[in-house]
């Protein structure tokens, strides 16, 4: 006789198509408010209808729709951030006097300088990164629009506060900071060097000639010779060279030091995957399913 483990218990947790998408209702102001829709009678439509877009209370009382609406609507704020930081990068770009500032910076006075800890060296380079903004203001859109319209979460989603909770801190905060270390660590404190050397920005070579040259590296940063042995061995004093607490501020660029910042948004990373992966390992998931089909399963660990 074969004993079987019960059938892990399936939440479909996400409705398809929950609400077809309209052209002719989104072009019809106040489409969400019946006093609004029927028309402007005096100015202060115009106030009721941007001031009660989003204020969801307002459009229903069932719980589910208003957290989706308010999950959807993060996406939108997300795309307005993108928006804007693209903006903000465009017209530095283009109307600073970035690149002379990089390359005098003790003679020439700063416009735009907060690119430089993030090694930003060129116009073009701040072309590309207001491309890259505008494409994940578009994805963030879409992303609104696909978690509202054709994969909406149902409300026991939106109260597994647990299974938040990991996400944000193992994900956004965690998965985040490590980026943000490892993009300090092989890219922004290279390049950072040679401007502080008075190496002028269009000789320095490009970032991807560091990542794949470790003997280049180690010419900057001698640890990087000792590749991950250190890491694995918790032998991590080896990488004091580019992983500081020094305090106080870079003479050089009279801001804080980028290896304090390494260390620090490591600290952070590791702190944070830590409790969120724990997190997870200890409550388990039951199987999940979108539309109907599992995507997921995981047991206690």
């Amino acid at each position: 006789m074969i004993i079987r483990s019960p059938e892990p218990e399936v939440k479909i947790l996400v409705d398809r198509d929950h609400i077809k998408t309209s052209f002719e209702e989104w072009g019809r102001p106040g489409h969400f408010s019946r006093t609004i829709a029927k028309g402007p009678e005096t100015t202060t439509w115009i106030w009721n209808l941007h001031a009660d877009a989003h204020d969801f209370d307002s459009h229903t009382s069932d719980l589910e729709e208003i957290s989706r609406k308010v999950f959807s609507a993060h996406f939108g704020q997300l795309s307005i951030i993108f928006l804007w930081l693209s903006g903000m990068y465009f017209h530095g770009a283009r109307f600073s006097n970035y690149e002379a500032w990089l390359s005098d910076p003790t003679h020439i006075g700063p416009s735009a300088q907060i690119w430089r800890a993030s090694r930003i060296s060129s116009e073009l380079q701040l072309y590309c990164t207001t491309i890259g903004a505008l494409i994940f203001a578009a994805l963030m859109l879409f992303a609104g629009w696909f978690h509202y319209h054709k994969a909406s979460p149902k409300l026991a989603w939106f109260q597994d506060v647990e299974s938040m909770l990991n996400h944000h801190l193992a994900g956004l905060l965690g998965l985040g900071s490590l980026s943000w270390v490892g993009h300090h660590v092989h890219v922004s404190l290279l390049i950072n060097q040679f401007l502080n050397a008075g190496v002028d920005p269009k000789e320095i070579p490009l970032p991807r000639e560091f990542i794949l040259n470790r003997d280049l590296l180690a010419q900057l940063y001698p640890s990087f010779a000792k590749g991950e042995t250190p890491f694995f061995t918790l032998n991590w004093s080896k990488y004091v060279d580019f992983l500081t607490f020094r305090g106080g501020l870079d003479p050089v660029t009279g801001g804080l030091w980028l290896t304090d910042i390494a260390h620090h948004h490591l600290a952070i990373g590791g702190g944070e995957g830590a409790c969120g992966g724990g997190d997870g390992a200890i409550r388990g998931d039951e199987g999940v399913a979108i539309g109907g089909e599992v995507i997921g399963e995981s047991t206690m660990v």
